[in-house]
């Protein structure tokens, strides 16, 4: 079930598909068409998986190169990020495998969420997304305020 589509450049809209029991899933078809050939699938935050395309990625891994190796929560998050990441790429029916280890990661069972979020796609555990997004609609009074405050 899509919300919404790709526009541009940018990935928007949320979408539920099936893990099989190889831990393959089908990425919605206008995502796909964005990514090309191929992908980086990496650990994100809040327990969910990022998915982004090669020239995105690189970008991401230059600014997260840049990070002072001195401080140890750039390390951490650099390691989060860059340690974890695989490229995958698609099969005949549009299906990438997801790894065990990112499926630990983000608690990934029977049903994933695709979230476009502009630049980048989030892969949620049905269940995860749901109370994620509950939680986030109930204080989204809360969140604008603060977002007012950094002038958005």
């Amino acid at each position: 079930m899509g919300i919404t589509a790709v526009s541009g450049d940018m990935f928007i809209g949320e979408y539920t598909h099936s893990l099989d029991a190889k831990g393959r899933v089908a990425l919605p078809v206008k995502f796909r068409q964005k990514l090309g050939e191929g992908a980086i699938l990496t650990r994100g935050l809040d327990r969910s998986l990022f998915i982004y395309n090669k020239t995105d990625w690189d970008t991401l891994a230059q600014k997260l190169m840049a990070l002072p190796l001195s401080q140890s929560k750039a390390r951490a998050f650099s390691r989060l990020m860059l340690a974890g990441a695989v490229e995958v790429e698609f099969d005949g029916q549009g299906r990438i495998l997801v790894p065990e280890y990112l499926r630990q990661y983000a608690g990934l069972k029977k049903q994933a969420v695709f979230a476009g979020v502009y630049n980048r796609i989030e892969i949620w555990d049905e269940a995860s997304w749901k109370t994620y997004k509950s939680q986030t609609e109930a204080s989204s009074d809360d969140i604008a305020e603060k977002l007012g405050e950094l002038g958005i």
